[in-house]
């Protein structure tokens, strides 16, 4: 019994070290993008990047609806159908293929534990799209400090801003939301875009003005 069980430690630790080659040749042939708060949004270098994919970084505070807008802009299942959106602990990731360009989101939760990690996804991006809760106006002022620490670590990044939840009563108009925001303190050589949004409901969408089609276009634009 004991020499078998010898023999079973060591097929286990040739299975381990026969598993971690293949990872690290993986890896080395096929270069993959991890994302976590310590490790580069993008490690791949700017010779290497396939022009044909452009990185969209989702930001904003907590419950301000950015898991709402990446379901509203995945294809397929209608806003009825699809689970509620619960808060991002962490991170989310999707692609989306538009007009022969794929749109790689990631999107980081708003928590204070994961707000001090945003600037450092930065470097990487090619569009910030930073979502306001119009109705939450208590956390405005906080919503605008952040924005405008993100502004001022990458000047010439364009950003859309998404002033969601329009449908509720207390929210604050576009006019009254690029005030609250002082988005006229940005200078005029920086893209930046101030849209509207209803993403709690699929009428509410409809009725929208300034929709994800909207949004999504205006990115393809962007970039």
């Amino acid at each position: 019994m004991v020499f078998l069980r010898h023999i079973s430690i060591a097929l286990t630790a040739a299975v381990a070290a026969l598993g971690s080659a293949l990872f690290i040749a993986l890896n080395y042939f096929y270069k993959r993008r991890v994302w976590s708060p310590q490790a580069a949004y993008c490690t791949i270098t700017e010779e290497e990047e396939d022009r044909a994919k452009r990185q969209v970084l989702v930001l904003g505070l907590d419950g301000a609806g950015k898991s709402s807008m990446l379901q509203g802009l995945t294809p397929g299942e209608s806003a009825a159908k699809r689970p509620q959106c619960r808060p991002t602990r962490g991170f989310n990731f999707m692609s989306l293929d538009a007009n022969g360009c794929q749109l790689d989101f990631l999107e980081i939760g708003g928590g204070e534990d994961l707000r001090r990690y945003w600037s450092d996804y930065l470097r990487r991006t090619h569009i910030l799209v930073y979502v306001v809760d119009s109705s939450d106006r208590s956390r405005l002022p906080l919503a605008k400090a952040e924005l405008h620490r993100l502004l001022r670590v990458e000047p010439q990044l364009p950003v859309v801003v998404l002033g969601n939840k329009q449908d509720k009563l207390n929210a604050l108009t576009v006019a009254e939301l690029h005030d609250a925001l002082s988005l006229d303190a940005v200078t005029d050589d920086r893209k930046l875009f101030l849209l509207a949004a209803q993403l709690g409901s699929e009428e509410a969408k409809r009725k929208s003005c300034q929709g994800l089609d909207t949004v999504q276009d205006l990115i393809l634009q962007l970039i």
